[in-house]
């Protein structure tokens, strides 16, 4: 039985003394109100109205019962009111600032369609960490080593000029005495300046030859991206953001890289819903290969 049903039933008919104008004004039927009203009776196992003609007069046991239903009434009102502001709550998610602008406006409006009210944090990897660990945020898509990852993407090594070869050798870079011009660089953006992506790209460097200057952290991407379009270097870099910035985006012969993220959720956060709900599109966001459930 729904039991709240019935109280609003009740309490509607018993205000207005009559069967008809009472289901009117609880928005159901004459018959669905005497039927959920006969249940609670039978429930009850008491008469809540001496039915007559013309009005429904409650009778002591009805008299009795009125001010709990009421009660009941008002607070299923109230949950429902307040269900409703939950939803319409805004759920803060912290997100790198490699996504692009369409990829995060479609992961906004993908959320809506689920009925959650996404806002989002952008910010390197420091500052995403810092705002769910303060709780400013209820989730942040954090950088982690593959095998920890939730998405997964691939990276590579993009230039200006197309190589002309399906991946490129980090060797290749190596300065000989011969070559003219200054030696060429791999630019590390910095939401790349993590011990799984950094570490084996310097460890490979030192192993082909090259030398200390030739792989750098930049600033911020802007400022990576600026000096390959005016050189021969070469940024380091998922296919997505290559094709963004006009780039040639080839993978490293003698190594394979990528970007781990999961998403880390604060003390209330709560993220296993948005990652059920909107893997896909946070996938589609970051460039990566696809979204473990």
């Amino acid at each position: 039985m729904d039991l709240v049903g019935a109280c609003r039933a009740f309490v509607s008919v018993s205000e207005r003394g009559s069967f008809t104008v009472g289901a009117a004004a609880a928005r159901m039927s004459q018959p669905v109100a005497s039927r959920r009203i006969a249940a609670l009776e039978e429930r009850f196992g008491e008469q809540l109205f001496e039915r007559t003609s013309r009005r429904a007069v409650l009778t002591p046991f009805g008299r009795d019962m009125l001010p709990t239903a009421r009660q009941l009434v008002l607070a299923a009102d109230v949950l429902e009111h307040e269900a409703e502001a939950a939803k319409r709550k805004p759920w803060r998610l912290a997100v790198p600032g490699i996504c692009s602008t369409v990829d995060l406006a479609r992961l906004v409006a993908d959320a809506r369609g689920h009925g959650v009210t996404l806002e989002l944090r952008v910010g390197p990897s420091p500052r995403r960490l810092e705002l769910v660990r303060s709780q400013q945020v209820r989730a942040a898509l954090l950088p982690v080593p593959p095998d920890e990852a939730a998405w997964s993407v691939p990276l590579g090594l993009a230039g200006a000029r197309d190589p002309g070869v399906k991946r490129v050798y980090v060797e290749t870079l190596r300065i000989g005495r011969a070559d003219p011009g200054p030696p060429r660089r791999v630019w590390i953006q910095p939401e790349d300046d993590v011990p799984h992506v950094r570490d084996p790209l310097t460890r490979l460097r030192d192993a082909v030859g090259l030398r200390p200057a030739q792989l750098v952290v930049a600033d911020d991407l802007t400022t990576a991206a600026a000096e390959v379009l005016c050189s021969r270097d070469l940024l380091l870099c998922s296919p997505a953001q290559a094709r963004e910035l006009a780039l040639s985006w080839r993978p490293i012969g003698e190594i394979a890289l990528t970007r781990g993220y999961a998403l880390t959720g604060a003390a209330a956060g709560d993220p296993q819903h948005i990652q059920a709900r909107l893997g896909g599109a946070i996938a589609r966001c970051l460039g990566a290969e696809g979204a473990v459930a």
